[in-house]
């Protein structure tokens, strides 16, 4: 699927490590975000540590595995890549000045330009993908339902900051990462998926990695609130769970339905090419 396929794993392998590094910190010394995050929230870094961890090692691994990864664990591994780059995008935004904030600049910065390149290295000769019918309409769907609530939703709760001149301390860097690059990545490929557009039928899975890894992180931040002398509020948990399956579901039927096939450009596919015209040229 990808061109250059050793230099994205070495980029997922930088990144995956950083993150990994950064993140087991958290989980470990959650006491690195004392002045820096408010106590409200550090569950909330907590569970998104714990997640990261898992986030990392994946994406560890697909970089580790190299050419031998199929396309669907590139997907899966673009799909990762995104979480890192929301989450620790979060802890830039946000101003977690930390002793590890550089660390978070750089995941960030990497997870990002790792995307550009990815987006930039995909194989002109790539076969369309092939889904369901039904299936793709659901999955596009799925995806278009994001941008149907959460942009009301968000403009909704910026109107009145904006009508005031008030400035929130803490979680504006949601508005900006949803607003400026989720919604819009959901709106884009569902209008593609909808279309069959192949791009849209090859990326659309990597965003519901994404975004089952961010919901399910909230869900847990729910259940880790005990341990930070917090009370769980059992509504959002459910809301962030059930939204989570959502997300997971719909990722994985996509991604286990789609059909991807090799085109002349692929290795096998040249290979065997060349095996044709040399046995022809010997005849």
């Amino acid at each position: 699927m990808l061109n250059n396929l050793r230099l994205h794993s070495v980029l997922w392998a930088v990144t995956g490590l950083l993150a990994l590094v950064a993140a087991v910190t958290g989980v470990a010394v959650p006491g690195i975000y004392a002045g820096v995050v408010s106590s409200e929230l550090v569950p909330g870094a907590f569970s998104q540590d714990l997640i990261s961890i898992v986030a990392s090692v994946g994406l560890i691994s697909v970089a580790l595995a190299g050419g031998r990864e199929q396309a669907k664990g590139q997907i899966i591994a673009l799909g990762l890549l995104g979480y890192l780059f929301y989450a620790f995008g979060i802890y830039v935004i946000e101003r977690t000045y930390n002793g590890f904030y550089l660390v978070y600049l750089a995941i960030f910065s990497l997870s990002f330009w790792a995307l550009i390149a990815a987006g930039a290295s995909l194989q002109r000769d790539f076969r369309a993908p092939e889904l369901p019918r039904s299936l793709r309409l659901i999955s596009a769907s799925g995806a278009l339902l994001q941008p149907m609530i959460f942009y009301p939703l968000w403009i909704g709760m910026l109107l009145p900051l904006m009508s005031s001149g008030n400035q929130i301390d803490s979680l504006y860097s949601i508005f900006i990462l949803d607003l400026c690059f989720i919604m819009p990545g959901f709106l884009l490929l569902a209008i593609l998926a909808y279309r069959s557009r192949p791009l849209g039928m090859l990326l659309l899975p990597a965003l519901y990695v994404l975004g089952f890894a961010l919901i399910f992180s909230l869900a847990l931040g729910e259940l880790v609130k005990p341990l930070f002398g917090l009370d769980t509020n059992i509504q959002s948990f459910w809301t962030s769970l059930v939204l989570s399956v959502f997300f997971g579901v719909l990722g994985a039927l996509h991604l286990l339905r789609l059909e991807l096939t090799a085109g002349p450009g692929q290795p096998a596919q040249r290979a065997a090419h060349q095996r044709h015209t040399g046995s022809t040229s010997r005849r």
